[in-house]
């Protein structure tokens, strides 16, 4: 019985003293009505001000909050006093009730400015009312919390702290300044029974009733905050140092969260950017967080750090892990002198046998449709494929691996030599046969500690002096550093990571089990991919494949994808050798397009193990023939391509005016993706793909949903061409008779059709392929979407069996948890990401019924359905 009326009994505060700043209304009023009648006696402490800080607000509102608590037979007082003279506030309470128990930082303003308005006076105004007067407040009662060993202290925060948000720069800092002061509160008020909580609350005030819809302000009433404010300061809680969110009813904690990061630096080395970001995905991964709760727990990974890096070993000795006959142990290593080292040019010619050779032992292969172009030297075509330009080069890295740097003091043992990065530019396209030349000069000398990095650059010259080619060779010479040289150069060509996406494109092609023997005969001879006891004095179990071999696989592949297999559009390529290849084994290229440069990793499909990273080629130009979307993946614009070709025949005045053939090719995250013919110059039809006959008199490229703005107004035409949108090859002035065309469409068209049904199917798609869909979201929402006064209902059902997306009202009786409705294009915005949705919901243009909380489970599928459309 007694442990019942303990959990039973309502939380009193008699005997307390509670402060609330900014309680004439909204959350402060609420706090301070509720303290009330709990038995506290409470000071409401109100300006009386504006809600900008700058006067011209209604007078006295604390004495309306005082007369209501003294109504119910509680005892309050009001003060009128700026939160900036926290001394007066906190006076009040002493000479009315004697002491000061409770703080709540309440008071606050609003002058949201994008952060480019925001002025001096904007960022005062709100600092002062916000941060300094919580401290100012909060100071004045310290001391007395402190003789008394009681206090409970509240910082009043805000989401807008907490993740930022756009125009509230000055608000934000402010915001977020008080959780770092309710931290340190919490920590030096510990031993004396002071409490301190940082509270995000979300509730209608008179700073939001202006921009917030009158529904949304009836869900989250200032009552709906209160009691965990009352909870946190009561005499039976322990909690502090804590960061809450609340509103509508719902209550949250938050936490700090870290990746378990890696070590980055070694003894002894120069810690770089490069180390940074060849580092940079363990840094970043949570798969093994922690949550640090105090700056001692914050700084345990450092401290270990500390410990890990000088526990390594040392590497500014010449002797430290240095293996045998890779550097006599009495050399002087001369790196200056290694610079300045002259080297004798080295010939190689070659005829049209060798560069068929080097084409088929990097993968050409008469299974593919342009064999010729590549294998026979009587194609009009026959081209050596670019990365051939490495193999002149190679001539006079073997002088210089072969012996060693002539003055320097480097004597190299080429069995310990690991070539580890190589980038080539090309000047013009390479012969198919002659006599180039070649020079090499040491660009410098790394000191890696393990070993020593070469870099080598290397110039190629045609017959004519012409230069060719560019070579940079970036070799590490196992066992030889250690030297007391650099550990970086600005010399070196960088290698780059690609973007973080889904590849554009991918390139599978399985090598033969002869590759490296075939490869070999194009020059590298070196033993180590043929002779299996060779391989084994380096480490292998078998003979390994060249890694200039998979790089020049890899080249073929991004030729082939982003270049059509011209050789004359290739400019340069730059790759790091990550990790052997054997022969047999399938080489995969995943590739990205920026631009004119397509970034590329290959990796051995059999492992997974990347081969080649950090990869890149830069074309002169990109062309790319699109491809279909895969099956079953909508685009917004095919709702308008649906309908066009049928309204182009309804209306043969289009056709006399444009008298054109105009190809359309529709593009997502810059990928080409559908390809439509219009010909309004001989049968008036619209269909998929290039025209059946003659050319094309403009073609037009412009993205999914800017084609979608384009034909329904949204985006003016002349402002998407000079802006780039929109991109026009051939006769341009046809791009201006665009407009006839679209009108048309926008009038037809666009009248019965809705662009946000290929969206739901996308969503029926996403949920049958994911079941787990409905035991996390658990609800069924139903979407009415409008068009021109008529409304078009779709349920996206993810609480009963596998879930389902269709047309129409919940099937079965079944009720929808959530009901949203808003405008055809205002739904396509707003997945599209054009439109936020909680700004959607504010200003109006989007409404919702029911639990209105069950919409943010909904993003996941829109982030899908997004990705796919």
């Amino acid at each position: 019985v007694k442990v019942y009326f303990k959990m039973a009994a309502p939380l009193r505060f008699d005997g307390r003293v509670v402060l609330v700043t900014g309680a004439g209304g909204g959350l402060g009023r609420e706090y301070a009505l509720l303290f009330g009648e709990r038995g506290a006696s409470v000071v409401v402490n109100d300006l009386g001000g504006s809600m900008t800080g700058d006067g011209g607000g209604t007078s006295r509102p604390a004495d309306v909050v005082v007369d209501q608590i003294k109504a119910k037979g509680g005892k309050a007082v009001a003060n009128y006093d700026s939160v900036e003279d926290g001394e007066k506030l906190v006076k009040t309470a002493l000479d009315n009730f004697g002491r000061i128990d409770i703080v709540i930082n309440n008071a606050g303003i609003l002058r949201d400015r994008s952060f480019a308005r925001t002025s001096d006076l904007d960022w005062d105004l709100i600092h002062r009312v916000h941060l300094r007067g919580s401290f100012m407040v909060t100071r004045a009662a310290w001391p007395h919390m402190k003789k008394q060993k009681f206090g409970r202290i509240i910082m009043t925060t805000s989401t807008a702290g907490i993740y930022g948000n756009f125009g509230q720069a000055n608000y934000s800092a402010a915001k977020m300044g008080l959780v770092g002061l309710s931290h340190t509160l919490a920590i030096e008020g510990k031993k004396y029974n002071i409490q301190s909580n940082a509270l995000a609350p979300t509730a209608g005030s008179r700073l939001t009733q202006t921009v917030w819809p009158q529904e949304l302000v009836d869900q989250i009433k200032p009552e709906f905050v209160a009691p965990l404010v009352a909870w946190l300061c009561h005499d039976s809680c322990s909690e502090t140092g804590g960061i809450f969110e609340c509103g509508a009813g719902w209550m949250s904690k938050l936490r700090y969260e870290k990746s378990k990061g890696v070590v980055v630096r070694k003894k002894n080395q120069a810690f770089t950017p490069e180390a940074v970001r060849e580092n940079w995905e363990k840094i970043v991964d949570f798969t093994e967080s922690n949550h640090p709760t105090s700056i001692t727990e914050g700084m345990t990974h450092l401290m270990a750090a500390i410990s890990e890096v000088e526990g390594g070993v040392e590497t500014n000795n010449a002797s430290a892990n240095i293996m045998p006959h890779t550097i006599a142990a009495d050399s002087e290593i001369n790196v200056q002198k290694a610079l300045e080292a002259k080297f004798p040019p080295a010939k190689w010619t070659y005829t049209n046998k060798e560069s068929i050779l080097y084409n088929l032992g990097v993968g050409v292969s008469t299974q593919q449709e342009d064999y010729l172009n590549f294998l026979y030297e009587g194609s009009e075509d026959f081209s050596v494929l670019p990365t051939y330009g490495v193999i002149p080069s190679l001539m006079c890295a073997f002088d210089v691996f072969g012996g060693g740097i002539p003055g320097s003091g480097i004597v190299i043992d080429p069995t310990r030599v690991v070539h580890g990065e190589q980038y080539m530019e090309l000047y013009k396209p390479l012969p198919t046969e002659g006599t180039l030349t070649s020079h090499v000069r040491i660009a410098d000398v790394l000191d890696k500690g393990s070993g020593m990095l070469i870099i080598e650059d290397i110039e190629t010259y045609d017959e004519k002096g012409e230069l060719v080619a560019y070579n940079q060779m970036a070799a590490f010479v196992v066992g030889s550093g250690g030297f007391g040289g650099k550990k970086s150069s600005s010399k070196a060509k960088p290698t780059v990571n690609p973007p973080k996406r889904s590849p554009d494109a991918t390139m599978s092609e399985k090598t033969s089990i002869d590759q490296a023997a075939l490869y070999r005969l194009s020059g590298d001879r070196n033993p180590l991919h043929i002779d299996p006891s060779f391989a084994a004095m380096g480490g292998f179990k078998e003979p390994i494949l060249h890694g200039l071999c998979s790089f020049g696989y890899a080249a073929r592949h991004v030729l082939k994808k982003f270049a059509n297999n011209d050789v004359s559009k290739f400019k340069a390529i730059k790759v790091r050798f990550a990790k052997p290849v054997l022969p047999g084994q399938t080489l995969q290229t995943d590739m990205w397009q920026e631009g004119t440069r397509i970034h590329f990793n290959t990796k051995v499909a059999e492992t997974g193990s990347v081969c080649l990273s950090g990869a890149y080629i830069d074309l002169h130009s990109v062309d790319v023939r699109p491809v279909s979307a895969p099956a079953g993946q909508g685009l917004l614009s095919d709702v308008v391509f649906k309908e066009m070709g049928s309204r182009m025949k309804e209306q043969p005045q289009v056709a006399k005016q444009v008298n054109s053939i105009l190809t359309f090719v529709i593009t997502k995250d810059k990928k080409p993706m559908r390809r439509w013919t219009l010909d309004l110059k001989g049968n008036n039809e619209l269909y998929e793909g290039d025209p059946k006959k003659g050319k094309a008199d403009v073609t037009i490229t412009v993205d999914d949903s800017d084609y979608v703005d384009l034909v329904t107004g949204k985006l003016n035409g002349q402002k998407a061409f000079m802006s780039g949108k929109l991109k026009v090859k051939g006769n341009i002035m046809l791009a201006a008779k665009l407009s006839t065309i679209f009108e048309a469409t926008r009038k037809e068209a666009m009248a019965d059709s809705l662009l946000s049904e290929p969206i739901f199917a996308e969503m029926a798609k996403r949920i049958e392929s994911n079941p787990n869909l409905v035991k996390n979201v658990k609800a069924i929402f139903q979407w009415n979407i409008t068009k021109d006064g008529k409304t078009q209902t779709w349920t996206v059902d993810l609480k009963n069996g596998n879930g389902a997306a269709y047309k129409g009202t919940p099937q079965g009786g079944a009720k929808a948890g959530c009901t949203l409705t808003l405008s055809d294009d205002d739904f396509v915005d707003m997945v599209m990401g054009k439109l936020n949705a909680q700004k959607a919901f504010m200003t109006g243009k989007l409404k919702m019924s029911g639990n209105i909380m069950l919409a943010q489970k909904l993003e996941g599928i829109f982030a899908d359905a997004k990705a796919k459309l």
